[in-house]
């Protein structure tokens, strides 16, 4: 099994947290949300690890 870090969709990160995909942005944005990476120029992903980080922090 590789240990390559999971990359996340859009869709997949606003399944795992409540927000809407410009509220998202907006937190992105504000610097409070994990910068997505861009793998191509339509291409946009984020370490699954720093979601789960995310999720943690706020809810702990």
């Amino acid at each position: 099994m590789s240990d390559a870090p999971r990359l996340l969709r859009l869709k997949q990160v606003l399944q795992l947290v409540p927000f809407s995909k410009s509220h998202l942005y907006d937190l992105v944005k504000k610097g409070t949300f994990p910068r997505p990476v861009k793998l191509s120029e339509r291409i946009t992903c984020w370490y699954e690890r720093d979601i789960k980080e995310y999720i943690e922090k706020t809810v702990n």
